[in-house]
């Protein structure tokens, strides 16, 4: 997932001074493959829909978090970067997973979760792991920036964690996509500017159409739960030896489909742009439209044929994305995603 952030304010402490067009591109697009990939997950189940959920799931979370690793690479244990983790992350997970508990129970009718909903606090829900995990990664981050080695030993970490059970903090899926964190932060300059040229495009979309093959015949091979990286290989039914090879072999196509996709965004400004500065508003809220569209059974307005079904979901989230992060909404909406920021705001207008 993209940096999280409310405010382009906020970026500034832990990315370069300038705003780079194409990393706004990158996590405008890659929050609403969020949303989009989050709301398949309540359309009528089908081929069509479990195809698309496996593609969306192969390279977008990967993409996300290596592009929060380019975006947190000055990260620093300063007084100021520190208080921003409270702040920006802390707050936000404290009290909107208390809020998606409460219209999971009572507005959507969730009795089921509300055991789980109780550990909230150490074992975060969806989607609020995320918030967490940026804790933990750029608290990580001024120690794996000293050295390229931190890579291979990511690789290793993730790999070795799949044979533990490690649901507080949801380490599980922390450690096991921390290599592309790792890389984000690592994101040679020469890399970066191969992407953006033109002549990587035909190589993005070849790599894009095997992944688009691969995914529909991810149930042959192994299940959809292995793209979340939080489930240990014994759970899956899988020996160490086999779990590793399968979190390898992920890995890599993780890695191909991030790096396609970053060729394929646009490099210079363009009108999706400015969304790339409220991704935290969209990634935030989505999930409470999302119990509201259950809650109201909307999904059983859909047509019948499945991949209508698919296009539906599809288009209604992107919509829904674009809608939240539209500068204009999301500047209203910020207050509840950074809520601190919002204060302070209210002070220095009053002082």
């Amino acid at each position: 997932m993209p940096t999280v952030t409310s405010r382009p304010g906020r970026e500034a402490a832990s990315a370069p001074l300038r705003r780079d067009p194409w990393i706004d591109n990158a996590k405008t697009v890659l929050v609403t493959l969020v949303v989009v990939g989050h709301f398949l997950t309540i359309a009528p189940e089908s081929a069509p829909a479990a195809h698309v959920y496996d593609f969306l799931y192969l390279f977008h979370i990967p993409a996300f978090v290596l592009v929060s690793g380019w975006t947190s690479r000055n990260a620093t244990w300063s007084r100021r970067h520190l208080t921003q983790l409270v702040t920006v992350f802390l707050v936000p997970y404290l009290l909107l997973s208390t809020a998606m508990g409460w219209v999971r129970v009572n507005v959507s009718d969730d009795v089921s979760s509300l055991e789980s909903l109780k550990p909230w606090w150490i074992d975060p829900s969806w989607p609020f792991w995320y918030l967490l995990a940026m804790v933990v990664w750029r608290l990580a981050t001024p120690v794996v920036r000293r050295s390229w080695l931190w890579l291979p030993g990511a690789v290793a970490l993730s790999l070795v964690v799949g044979r533990w059970d490690l649901p507080w903090l949801d380490l599980n899926r922390v450690i096991g996509f921390l290599p592309f964190y790792v890389l984000g932060v690592h994101l040679p300059g020469w890399l970066t500017v191969l992407l953006k040229r033109r002549v990587s495009v035909p190589f993005a979309l070849v790599a894009m159409a095997g992944l688009w093959w691969f995914s529909a015949h991810t149930d042959t091979w192994f299940p959809t739960e292995w793209l979340y990286y939080r489930t240990p290989y014994g759970h899956l039914d899988a020996s160490t030896e086999q779990g590793m090879a399968i979190r390898a072999l992920l890995l890599g196509l993780g890695l191909v489909g991030a790096l396609s996709v970053l060729a394929l965004l646009p490099r210079r400004k363009h009108a999706i742009t400015a969304m790339g500065a409220w991704t935290m508003v969209v990634y935030l809220l989505h999930g409470f439209v999302m119990q509201g569209v259950i809650a109201l059974d909307l999904v059983d307005l859909l047509p019948d044929h499945a991949w209508t079904q698919v296009l539906a979901v599809v288009a209604f989230a992107v919509a829904l994305a674009f809608f939240l992060g539209w500068p204009p909404v999301a500047r209203r909406l910020s207050w509840i995603v950074d809520p601190v920021d919002a204060v302070r705001s209210l002070r220095r207008r009053r002082g």
